[in-house]
């Protein structure tokens, strides 16, 4: 009878770990995905959408690789920003570009050294959405998103972004 406790004991403990293991992703509620979830809204809300390149400059780190499906890599701070001021913030650019998450997609799983928080992992789907002059604004694509933010001297830094599966709407 002590086999059959001792292995059953040992099979919920297996399970358990399996199952905590599985579910890594923080709770929406949690301080985590409360503060990514905000610098997602400045990355976009703020910085993409408004092309306020100041707020866009403050949450990128310098080392950015940025893996963009169609556009290829982008493999430095320096390198995006001149893509951001030449391309979509660009005041002779007649086309504006809006970004939108798409409610209930953001997932945010932590990254630990020696138990203390370095990182994250944010994962999610948006839409883009394009208005060339004074035409009506229209549907442009869907894609999924990864970015890796890291922790720096008390500040959220995206460092990696992969930006794929882009499909136009």
């Amino acid at each position: 009878m002590d086999k059959v406790i001792k292995i059953t004991v040992s099979l919920i403990v297996a399970i358990s770990t399996f199952i905590m293991s599985a579910e890594a992703q923080v709770s929406t509620y949690s301080e985590l995905f409360r503060t990514l979830k905000s610098k997602d809204s400045l990355l976009f809300d703020v910085a993409f959408n408004t092309c306020n390149t100041q707020v866009l400059e403050s949450l990128i780190a310098e080392d950015l690789e940025f893996y963009h499906d169609q556009g290829g890599i982008t493999n430095s701070k320096s390198k995006f920003m001149d893509v951001m001021k030449n391309g979509i913030c660009n005041p002779d650019n007649p086309t504006t570009s809006r970004r939108e998450l798409v409610a209930g997609s953001l997932e945010v799983f932590p990254l630990y050294e020696n138990g203390k928080l370095y990182g994250a992992l944010q994962n999610g789907s948006h839409r883009f959405f394009e208005k060339l002059g004074d035409n009506p604004e229209t549907k442009g694509s869907i894609a999924k998103f990864s970015h890796l933010w890291i922790k720096e001297n008390g500040n959220w830094l995206v460092k990696r972004v992969i930006s794929y599966d882009h499909k136009s709407q």
